[in-house]
């Protein structure tokens, strides 16, 4: 789970230009001020570079703060290596 915070803390530096330390597991949008609607669009689409993934709208619409953002990514991780 850890290395996925770390992958995710790098897309977050790739969509915002933010200190990868500085988004911890209990950032919501409120933290990051560039972090609205299209930030949230810039933000998936590091996501989905960033572990070769593609999200569906509900999985976005869940993104509210790192933790759901590490739950999904995780969760679509293991589904990935059980196929």
């Amino acid at each position: 789970m850890q290395d996925v915070l770390a992958r995710v803390q790098k897309a977050f530096n790739s969509a915002f230009e933010l200190d990868p330390g500085s988004v911890t597991i209990n950032t919501v949008p409120a933290d990051v001020k560039a972090w609205d609607s299209m930030g949230h669009v810039a933000l998936a689409s590091s996501l989905e570079q960033e572990f070769d993934l593609t999200f569906d709208v509900d999985e976005l619409m869940e993104m509210e703060n790192v933790r759901e953002i590490v739950r999904i990514v995780h969760s679509k991780l293991a589904k990935q290596a059980v196929t």
